[in-house]
């Protein structure tokens, strides 16, 4: 059973995903407004294993509040559920930290599906070996999904983020496509969005740069990305 946050203003959706959730075994606590949202992800007894968040609400917006969950936890799985459905709207929420967008209207099969899988990969996450991975200032921790440069300093990443790094470290000398660095970061078939991957490699860039270590991650043109 995991704990899940669903935070969505409409009343009529957030008591549907819910119901189908908790149908999926899960203990699901509901928010019906990013001002509620943001006191429950506040409380220090009210940790959760994954979160569904709409992006239009009251009090505190769907990025602020992905923004805060980040920054108090790297790991927490979070599925935005919106009607926004631009490229640049999911690619800001990705950017953001985000893990899976799901557009309004959705089937709840999908979601239910979704959840499933993000919860899947935290459990694996959780009960990963103690193997430390290492390349040249990087120490990769798999059990505590941490990244430390000169074992010193240790860099945020979001499951996500970790994965690829993980991914790119296991075997250093490969150029890997966007299409099989998506498959294993995110344990799913490829959907043909090359924009995905290459926010989060955005992202992991930009986390290193005060390290002197993002220019380890190289763009291959026309192929992938491959460690320097």
């Amino acid at each position: 059973m995991a704990r899940v946050l669903v935070i969505e203003d409409d009343a009529a959706i957030n008591d549907v995903v819910t119901t189908r959730l908790a149908r999926d075994g899960h203990a699901v606590t509901q928010a019906f407004s990013g001002s509620e949202a943001r006191l429950l992800l506040g409380e220090k007894n009210m940790a959760f294993d994954l979160v569904v968040c709409d992006l239009m609400l009251p009090g505190a917006t769907g990025e602020e509040l992905v923004g805060l969950i980040r920054e108090r936890d790297a790991a927490t799985p979070v599925v935005v559920i919106s009607a926004r459905a631009t490229a640049a709207d999911k690619i800001g929420l990705l950017g953001l930290g985000a893990d899976d967008y799901l557009v309004k209207p959705f089937d709840l099969d999908e979601l239910a599906a979704r959840v499933a899988v993000q919860l899947r990969h935290r459990g694996t996450a959780v009960s990963a070996s103690a193997e430390a991975l290492r390349y040249r200032r990087w120490t990769l921790d798999a059990a505590a999904r941490t990244l430390a440069v000169d074992d010193a300093t240790e860099v945020p990443l979001t499951r996500i983020e970790f994965n690829i790094l993980e991914a790119l470290v296991r075997r250093p000398n490969k150029v890997f496509s966007k299409a099989e660095l998506f498959e294993l970061a995110w344990g799913e078939p490829f959907a043909g969005d090359d924009s995905t991957v290459a926010v989060h490699v955005s992202n992991i860039r930009a986390k290193l740069r005060a390290t002197g270590t993002d220019d380890y991650l190289k763009t291959v043109w026309g192929m992938g990305f491959k460690l320097a």
